[in-house]
Order: structure tokens, then sequence, then C-alpha cells
């Protein structure tokens, strides 16, 4: 029976990964071992699985086949160990996150550092991104994300909290140029931008009505980081135009001060999204219910 086993996972691996070597990433092994895995596998079975050139590589008749019925098998030994999983307290095994750049760093990595110093046999792996990753194709366990999420049967989710936009500026930059309350008064005023591929986005405001207005603000600097934004703003360049849980830490210091509260469209709400299982790992539950007690708990709104 281990003999039969014997590169299958690697097999499985590889074709849902799409290469040797990000197959070798999620199994931590070296792209040569993968390789000899599966070729031991091809010689094992007597027949080839996977036709392979020098950048890709394609599933052959017999693999097709093969990989339909092992990913069966290896999807219900993930039942089983979740069930096995069920009767233990202690979260145990490699979690795989992914995280939002400044949010994971500021408001995730703690909450997970602390589940790590609990938990000594739990593995965690934080991979901070803004980019959105495919989490059943890069093997993520577990991601928060920040905005609308897209219906998807394959993903489970449950909700962190929300997040406002707010504006705030160094009390240096209101001592020179003085705070701006309504509307019009931020004619004039200059504004550290966030901008993405070169392109600035505007600041519009929800009037009681309901109605959106853009705020005349002139830009003076367009950063592509919300850190970066809030350093500007510390050394009194502008108004700075940033998330709740970010400004309210600058706010605590002094460093800032809060100029206008809840600007932009509809807050963005913010999920802990994992794939969807019958079972949901110990591991994977314990992280998610840290994460909503904690963050739940933050100044967000």
């Amino acid at each position: 029976m281990v003999d039969q086993l014997d590169g299958v996972a690697a097999f499985v691996q590889v074709v849902e990964a799409g290469s040797f070597t990000l197959a070798a990433e999620r199994l931590h092994l070296t792209r040569s071992a993968v390789g000899k895995a599966v070729a031991r596998l091809e010689t094992r079975l007597g027949v080839r699985l996977l036709h392979r050139t020098t950048r890709s590589q394609t599933l052959t008749e017999a693999g097709q086949a093969f990989y339909v019925r092992c990913s069966r098998a290896i999807a219900e030994l993930d039942v089983a160990q979740a069930e096995l999983d069920s009767g233990h307290t202690e979260p145990r095994g490699r979690l795989r996150v992914s995280v939002p750049l400044a949010f994971g760093h500021l408001c995730a990595a703690p909450v997970l550092f602390d589940l790590a110093r609990k938990h000594p046999r739990l593995q965690i792996d934080i991979s901070f991104t803004d980019r959105t990753v495919d989490l059943i194709e890069e093997g993520i366990d577990l991601a928060v994300r920040i905005g609308t999420l897209h219906d998807s049967a394959s993903l489970a989710a449950r909700r962190l909290g929300v997040q406002h936009m707010c504006i705030g500026a160094a009390p240096s930059y209101l001592a020179r140029h003085g705070k701006p309350v309504d509307i019009d008064q931020f004619e004039g005023h200059a504004g550290i931008f966030h901008s993405r591929c070169g392109v600035l986005s505007p600041w519009r405001v929800r009037e009681p009505d309901g109605s959106e207005r853009e705020l005349p603000v002139r830009p003076q600097l367009s950063l592509d980081d919300v850190q970066a934004i809030a350093g500007a703003g510390v050394a009194g360049l502008g108004l700075v135009k940033l998330p709740s849980w970010l400004l309210e830490r600058y706010i605590a210091t002094g460093e800032l001060v809060l100029v206008r509260g809840h600007c932009g469209s509809q807050p963005l709400p913010i999920h802990a999204v994992w794939p969807a299982t019958p079972y949901l790992p110990l591991k994977t539950r314990h992280a998610i219910d840290a994460l909503v007690a904690e963050i739940a708990g933050m100044q967000l709104a």
C-alpha cells in the first residue's frame, strides 16, 4: 500500500499547481524531488501521466483519468483527517494565511502571532500581498480580504468588520493652513493621494441627502502605499485620506488629527475567507475565531 501511494501526492500537486516548481513549494520539497517522485510513479504504473516540455506540462489521457480518481481519494483523506482532527483540542500542523499588506502587518499579523505563541504545535505561514490570491490553486488555508466578495461555491467567508475612510492631518499642517470643516473649505488644501499605476483616487464625501461630492483638494503628493501616505501626513505635507483602522493609530499618538470621518461611498467589508470543505480543520477554525474576536473589537468604524 505504501508503494502504491508513493508519488501520488506529488503528482496531484503538480497538476493542481500547474508546475513542478510551485508543487515543490507547497510540499516543502525540491523541484528535483518532486520530479523524481512523479517519474517513479509513472515507472511503477507503466504509463506516462504528463507530457513535459521545458516550460509546461500537460496531462496525458491516462494521466487525466488517474488524476480524477487520485484527487477524489485525497479529498476523502482530507475529510477523514478533519474528522479525527475534531477530536483534538490543540490545533496543529501548517496553516498558510494570506493577508493584505498594511492591514495584515498592523491588524491581522499580531493576532496570528499571539495564536502561534499559544499553540506551539501550529506552524503559521503568512504571506503579505494586496493581490487577490487563488486560495485553492495556491494552497492557501485562510485569507483576509477587504472589499466586496465575489460569489463562489468553492469558498466560505466570515465577516470581521468594516473599513471606513477618514481624513486627517498633522497638527503642524492644521496650524499653518487651518482645519477645513465645510466641503468648500477644502479648496486650496494640499492632499496626499493614493495612486495606482499613476491614476489618482479622487476624494469623495457623502452628503446628508445621500449624494456624493468630490473634495476640491490639490494633489501635493501621490503614493501607492497607505503607510507611506500616513508618513507624509505626519510630516505635515498635507491632508491624508486613510482607512479608519490606520488613522486611529496616529490619532492615538497625537501625530495626526481627525479632520473628517466616514468619507467615501460605502464602507468596505472585511472578511476571513477559506476554501469551503465539509469539515473545517481545527487549525483554521482557531485562526478564524481569533481574528473575529480581536479585529471585531478594533476601531474600524
